[in-house]
């Protein structure tokens, strides 16, 4: 089986955020999907490991960042690689708290997307959380989206062993 394959697959960028009390956490994410319209309803896979998801199971909410094509590494890196369990991801972030409390990335985004989660599912090595679409916003509409593609060929991004297609190396 030739799992190269499923890097065929297009995907965006974005930063996923929770809270846990007053503290916040966010991560880079490709795993983004709008399941219905009506109600407006999201899916994310969040690996395990991650400590965005313990803050999404406690909290019941996270927000979704859109990242725009301007961003370049040293602007989304800090999302990605390092846990906040002892590195503080929003220390030279332009933010917001969102109306559930979430942080939203401001600069260099399209703009967002809040939610309240509504189910999960269990995946073995991640969780996927479906959330309930509460409040959105363009923030800049003059950008263009980045995807995964260009994270990776013009960026020259990595993917986290935490990532939701990461294989390991044979």
């Amino acid at each position: 089986m030739n799992l190269s394959t499923l890097f065929k697959i297009t995907y965006g960028m974005y930063i996923v955020s929770s809270k846990n009390g007053d503290k916040i956490n966010a991560q880079l994410s490709n795993t983004v999907v709008q399941i219905t319209p009506e109600p407006p309803t999201m899916l994310i896979s969040v690996s395990k490991n991650n400590l965005t998801h313990e803050f999404i199971e406690k909290s019941g909410v996270f927000t979704i960042s859109i990242i725009s094509d301007i961003c370049e590494m040293k602007d989304i890196g800090q999302f990605g690689f390092r846990t906040g369990r002892d590195y503080d991801k929003f220390e030279m972030c332009n933010y917001k708290l969102g109306k559930n409390g979430a942080p939203i990335i401001l600069d260099k985004t399209l703009g967002y997307v809040e939610c309240e989660v509504v189910n999960t599912m269990d995946c073995e090595s991640h969780t996927v959380f479906i959330g309930k679409v509460t409040d959105t916003e363009i923030l800049n509409p003059e950008l263009e989206p980045m995807t995964y593609d260009y994270y990776f060929k013009t960026l020259k991004g990595k993917l986290s062993k935490n990532a939701t297609h990461y294989q390991k190396p044979e």
